[in-house]
């Protein structure tokens, strides 16, 4: 037993095989980590211009009734889609004005 430990201890011809491969497999998993950081950064982006993308929907809507003498008659409806805090505020713009100068006239007519 003791001869058998001793020719164990002394034995290198597999230390350089398993040098390499933990030195291969540490590189490997470095590099899968960096690799998996930066897909996880891209769909992290995508999904938010998904959502910005959802964000920026406007859901209004209106339907005007219908009225006929003596008949049936349809009311008509209404819904106004206002900012809350799931919208998006960074890609909504609001429309351009106009530049009016002090005079009142418009300084885009060129009047």
């Amino acid at each position: 037993m003791l001869r058998s430990g001793k020719m164990l201890w002394q034995d290198e011809a597999g230390f350089v095989l398993s040098a390499e491969l933990v030195l291969v497999m540490t590189v490997a998993v470095l590099a899968m980590v960096v690799g998996l950081h930066a897909v996880a950064k891209a769909v992290t982006t995508e999904l938010n211009d998904v959502a910005n993308a959802f964000g920026t929907l406007d859901q209004s809507f209106s339907y005007k009734g219908l009225v006929k003498a003596h008949h049936a008659s349809v009311a008509g409806a209404a819904f106004i889609d206002r900012a809350d805090d799931c919208d998006c505020t960074v890609i909504i713009q609001p429309a351009p004005r106009p530049k009016v100068d002090h005079s009142g006239w418009m300084a885009e007519n060129g009047d």
